[in-house]
């Protein structure tokens, strides 16, 4: 990114003021926003606006490439073929989409300042169109198991382990720094953070998505990431409305159903969301369940009127932006066909649609229901109205393009990466030491076994590897051993052989499951007689399947690299465990008793 892109962004800026200024008014950055007079502005750029620019506008779409001109043919192929535009300018121009969101996969994020770049060629197109305007650029960024924007960026605790240290003051400056360093590289829209309570264990697609099980505790984490990121001009999407805690279905391959009551949904799922609204957030992400509770049609939550109006707009009296969560998802395709879903989702009360399948059919299938007269167009305008709000109030309109020195100020810094790492020893969670084997004491001889699951975007993982380095930087000879989550009976001979001579034994399991391959490694290595450490590397609830006679065990919540080095740093005595659990471990064999309650947590 060279000093041109400075220069581009005064004249491309300029251009669209003149165009807004055209209608004979000030253009809405010049307005504050929120204000009568902003609206004024917001609503005078909808009256120029054709159906179809209109309708392009509730698009948040994904598209493939490191540029927005340029990308490489791979990425030019698979934009074809999916979308029938070769980059994401081609994909403004012709759909004049409102949004983009950036994923891992679809090669968006490969470095700070590429992201940047691609940010600004994308702002350059949004601003280039008949009726200019800034597209809002989106991602997951929960941090933990869901990330996006990987190293150099910072990467914190994910939410579990942000539960299990209660700090909402940690919540907040996670918020925050994540925050500053997305809208240095243009993202401006994050969906994130997860307001689900998670009080099912085998739940399959939230888990450690979630701060925990106590919905109160959940609220006020959720309340205080919501104001760290809006602090640092980044919209918060608080997920997955009405609340997606305890489901035994993951959404994305079917659809899930809650059982909750009227009443439970009130205790258990209501409160973050409430939490949400009371502290700003921006933007609401509707959930592709059922939920017969709150609507016996069994439409799922994304295309139900009772829920999204009839609860989200009119009983919790929130007037943001609500988005779908992907409508590629199969738990929302399943009952309606491609080009009804969007229709149906914009009457049921959602302003954005989110990466839908084919763009093309979701497209249409709008423009079908405008001209029938099934969707007015005064419909399209009312949600148009709350994403221009939006963009305005994180100051697109004022500020569309990044700067290279921002990034370099900001992205990554020292200061941040020592936050993060200061934050994840508050939540490394001792659940047992009955030997009183830790800490550790230096020099010991440590073998590390155990499942080595893909890191999480941008870390460098694996875990084994990543726990053997960060040990042996802290004096202890190390040797690492993966087994992998699915450890044949000739690795884990090969584990029990190499434990031998070994002061400590250190295996981390990956949703071990009961009777699993992992649990018989951990009882094979604790045959050894070798003391056995535990480390539970996402979902705390691996500890109950375990056969009894471990030295200690420990969760950790995530694989990321923060989380695996503080649970080093814990290992070692270097600093105390305080983490607290933020979900109660069952006994595996009676599941409606707590191996481990909501709060249990030991220290030295």
């Amino acid at each position: 990114m060279q000093h041109r892109t400075s220069r581009r962004s005064l004249l491309t800026t300029t251009a669209a003021v003149a165009a807004i200024t055209a209608l004979g008014a000030p253009p809405p950055a010049q307005a504050s926003p929120g204000t009568a007079a902003s609206d004024r502005l917001l609503r005078a750029i909808i009256a120029r606006m054709s159906v179809e620019e209109k309708i392009g506008q509730l698009f948040v779409m994904r598209v493939y490439g490191h540029s927005s001109t340029a990308p490489d043919q791979a990425d030019i192929d698979a934009n074809l073929r999916e979308l029938g535009v070769r980059n994401a300018a081609e994909l403004i121009a012709k759909y004049h989409v409102g949004g983009i969101i950036y994923f891992t996969w679809a090669h968006n994020t490969r470095d700070p300042h590429q992201i940047a770049d691609l940010s600004n060629g994308i702002q350059a197109a949004g601003l280039a169109q008949r009726v200019p305007l800034p597209l809002l650029i989106a991602t997951d960024q929960e941090h933990g198991a869901v990330c996006r924007v990987g190293k150099p960026a910072t990467l914190f605790p994910g939410a579990m382990a942000m539960g299990a240290g209660g700090s909402t003051g940690d919540a907040r400056t996670l918020g925050r720094i994540s925050g500053a360093e997305l809208a240095a590289v243009g993202i401006r829209q994050d969906y994130s953070p997860d307001a689900d309570v998670n009080i099912n264990p085998a739940n399959p697609v939230i888990g450690v998505r979630s701060f925990g099980a106590d919905p109160a505790a959940v609220a006020r984490m959720v309340a205080a990431e919501v104001r760290g990121y809006q602090d640092s001009s980044v919209a918060a999407t608080a997920k997955h409305f009405p609340g997606h805690g305890d489901t035994s279905v993951d959404s994305h391959t079917g659809i899930p159903v809650i059982t909750h009551t009227r009443e439970q949904w009130e205790q258990l799922d209501a409160p973050p969301f409430r939490a949400a609204i009371d502290a700003g957030i921006d933007a609401i992400m509707t959930a592709h369940i059922q939920f017969p509770a709150l609507d016996p049609s069994n439409d799922p939550a994304t295309l139900s009127h009772p829920i999204l109006t009839g609860i989200l707009r009119e009983q919790l009296g929130f007037d943001g932006v609500v988005i779908t969560d992907s409508l590629g998802m199969q738990g929302v395709r399943d009952k309606y066909g491609d080009d009804r879903v969007p229709v149906l989702a914009l009457k049921a009360g959602v302003d954005q649609l989110l990466d839908p399948p084919k763009l093309d059919v979701a497209f249409n299938g709008l423009r079908a229901a405008v001209a029938s007269g099934e969707l007015p167009e005064s419909r399209l305008d009312a949600s148009i109205l709350r994403i221009l709000r939006l963009k305005d109030r994180r100051g697109l309109f004022a500020r569309p393009y990044v700067t290279a020195r921002g990034v370099d100020r900001t992205v990554g810094t020292r200061a941040h990466l020592a936050a993060a790492a200061s934050m994840a020893e508050r939540t490394t969670t001792l659940l047992a030491n009955p030997r009183d084997l830790l800490p550790l004491p230096r020099g010991q001889h440590l073998l590390i076994v155990g499942a080595n699951p893909d890191s999480p975007s941008g870390t460098t993982g694996p875990p084994t590897t990543v726990l053997a380095d960060a040990l042996s930087e802290l004096g202890f000879p190390t040797k690492a051993l993966p087994t992998g989550t699915l450890p044949s009976q000739a690795q884990i001979e090969a584990a029990a052989r190499a434990a031998a001579g070994q002061d400590a034994v250190i295996v981390g399991t990956y949703n071990a499951g009961a009777g699993g391959a992992q649990s018989r490694l951990v009882a094979a290595l604790v045959a050894t007689g070798v003391p056995v450490i535990h480390l539970a590397l996402r979902n705390p609830y691996d500890i109950a399947y375990l056969a009894p006679g471990y030295a200690a065990s420990l969760a950790t919540y995530c694989w990321t690299d923060v989380e695996l080095r503080a649970a080093a740093r814990v290992l070692a005595g270097r600093v105390c465990p305080r983490g607290r659990l933020p979900v109660a471990v069952p006994r595996a064999d009676d599941p409606t008793q707590d191996l481990y309650p909501i709060g249990h947590g030991l220290s030295y």
